[in-house]
């Protein structure tokens, strides 16, 4: 009897092909290879597709990806913990990992509903920031932590010194605590306005406020991507 699951497509293979050969992978198992790259809004269209989605994947990258910087840190760096721990969050952040997806031309190879596909907005950068921890989490798996080490190592790692020559570590919500505390004397306090969506989609809108003045709102599909994204209305809006 004929399997009807739904396969990779040969054009689709071709750019995967092109992906490995450009990043310098050689998967053994190809299956793992596709997953990293398959977003649950795919299946929710490709219900007959033969694989799962990447958000197991991406727990996995995740654990991965936070250990191996956190190593190379530590070995390479005599800073106090707190310091560490900045540009380790600024090197894994999602806007960090959106901009090596787009860098890597993860955006080829991407399975995604048609609504999804249009989209190029937040909901994309979120989507390739998560595919970059998937594709570290099949590597591990398909290769071992050395593998994923050096993937990590060659594609990210690199961008530590511009983080910390330029201060970009001081993320926007530093930025706006830093500047209000000078100039107005208070500590903002963010407070969650809405927040709608199912678990794995979650939406947030906070608002950032002064005292009882609301300066600005941001979204994010975390709070602290919210925050960020207030934080950096916020500094818009008092021209700081």
């Amino acid at each position: 009897m004929k399997d009807s699951s739904q396969s990779v497509t040969d054009e689709l293979k071709k750019k995967f092909e092109k992906l490995e050969k450009d990043l310098s992978l050689n998967f053994k198992d190809k299956n793992l290879l596709f997953q990293a790259f398959c977003h649950r809004s795919y299946l929710n269209e490709n219900s007959a597709f033969y694989l799962q989605h990447n958000e197991r994947l991406e727990f996995l990258g995740d654990a991965v990806l936070e250990l191996v910087v956190t190593e190379y840190l530590y070995k390479n760096y005599k800073n106090p913990e707190g310091d560490l721990t900045t540009w380790r969050a600024s090197l894994v952040n999602t806007d960090m990992l959106a901009r090596m997806g787009k860098k890597l031309d993860f955006n080829e190879c991407l399975l995604l509903s048609q609504g999804e596909s249009k989209d190029v907005g937040k909901a994309r950068k979120s989507i390739l920031a998560n595919t970059f921890e998937s594709l570290i989490g099949a590597i591990y798996l398909d290769k071992g932590y050395n593998d994923s080490k050096k993937f990590i190592e060659k594609n990210l790692l690199p961008e530590l010194a511009q983080i910390i020559e330029t201060g970009l570590y001081k993320d926007a919500k530093s930025k706006f605590q830093e500047e209000a505390q000078s100039r107005a004397e208070i500590t903002p306090v963010y407070k969650v306005l809405e927040e709608s969506g199912p678990d794995h989609d979650k939406k947030f809108i906070i608002g950032v406020f002064l005292g009882e003045e609301q300066v600005s709102k941001g979204e994010g599909s975390s709070k602290q991507e919210a925050e960020i994204d207030a934080a950096k209305a916020a500094l818009i809006a008092k021209c700081w």
